[in-house]
C-alpha cells in the first residue's frame, strides 16, 4: 500500500516485537540540551505502537501519543493503557489535533519523513509552549559487516519501493532548512539488535515495503534470509548495527 497512513496495517505485530528500541541515553542527552524533565509535557508524533512514547512514559511524563493509523494506535493503547499519564491522539503531523502551546517538546522517531513538512511546521510551532524543542530520531540500519551488506541486497531486490520511500533520502541541509531560521544539531547514538532466525525474519516482515506472507515472492525471500543466516550467523544469533541519529532544535 502507497499510503502512508495505512501501510503499517498488516504490519503491527512484526513492528510492535521487532523494530528497535531507541538508546537509553537519549532521555539523560534530551535534559541536558532542553531543560526536559519528568515535569515535560511531551507530543510524540507518528507514534506508532508505542516504541517511541515508553521511554518517556516511565520516566513519569504526560505524553500525547498522536498516531493516524488505527491498528497502531490500538496496538498502543493495548501496551500503554495502564500508564495514567499515556493520552492516544487519532491525529496527524499536519493535524495533531492538540491545543495550541501545550507541549514542552516535541518527538518524531522513525515518522518524520512520512510528514508534509510545510504544515508540520505550521502544526508544531502552533502546539509549542515557549522555548519548546522538537526531537527527530531515526534508527538507520547499518550497511558495513559483510551480513549487513548481503541483507541491504536482499531488501533491495524484494523491497517494492524501498528506494523511494527511504527515510534516508532526507538529508541533513532538508531538516536545518525544517528548523530555520533556529538552529539545530544532530547527535548520533549507537545503537544495535541481536537475533535469531525467527526474529530476523519478524524484522524484515516489519518493513512495509517488504513482500507480506499473502505476496508470490514471499516463500523466495524467506528462503534467500534463511540462506543468509545460515552463512553469516555466529552461535546461532545474527547483529544488526545502527546509527541512532537524534536531531534536536528549538521549534517554540
Amino acid at each position: 500500500m502507497s499510503n502512508s497512513t495505512t501501510r503499517f496495517s498488516d504490519r503491527v505485530g512484526d513492528y510492535t516485537k521487532y523494530r528497535p528500541h531507541y538508546p537509553k541515553r537519549i532521555l539523560p542527552y534530551l535534559e541536558q540540551e532542553t531543560g526536559f524533565n519528568a515535569a515535560s509535557t511531551i507530543a510524540d508524533i507518528g507514534s506508532g505502537t508505542g516504541i517511541s512514547t515508553e521511554p518517556f512514559l516511565e520516566n513519569g511524563n504526560k505524553v500525547y501519543a498522536v498516531e493516524p493509523n488505527r491498528e497502531m494506535r490500538a496496538k498502543a493503547e493495548e501496551l500503554l493503557g495502564s500508564y495514567a499519564r499515556f493520552i492516544s491522539i487519532d491525529g496527524t503531523a499536519e493535524e495533531t489535533g492538540l491545543g495550541k502551546a501545550s507541549v514542552d517538546l516535541i518527538v518524531a522517531g522513525q515518522a518524520f519523513h512520512w510528514f508534509d513538512r510545510t504544515k508540520t511546521k505550521t502544526e508544531f510551532e502552533r502546539i509549542s509552549g515557549p522555548g519548546a524543542y522538537a526531537a527527530l530520531i531515526w534508527n538507520e540500519r547499518l550497511i558495513s559487516s559483510a551480513f549487513e551488506i548481503d541483507y541491504e541486497a536482499l531488501i533491495l531486490h524484494y523491497g517494492s519501493d524501498y528506494k523511494t520511500i527511504n527515510h534516508k533520502n532526507i538529508q541533513d541541509e532538508e531538516i536545518a532548512a525544517f528548523f530555520a531560521p533556529r538552529p539545530s544539531t544532530l547527535r548520533i547514538f549507537e545503537n544495535e539488535q541481536l537475533f535469531d532466525l525467527e526474529g530476523l525474519t519478524g524484522r524484515l516482515r516489519s518493513s512495509s515495503y517488504i513482500p507480506n506472507e499473502s505476496d508470490p515472492a514471499y516463500k523466495a525471500m524467506v528462503r534467500d534470509l534463511e540462506n543468509l543466516f545460515g552463512k553469516y550467523n555466529s552461535g546461532g544469533r545474527i547483529r544488526i548495527g545502527y546509527e541512532t541519529k537524534l536531531y534536536l532544535g528549538k521549534i517554540g
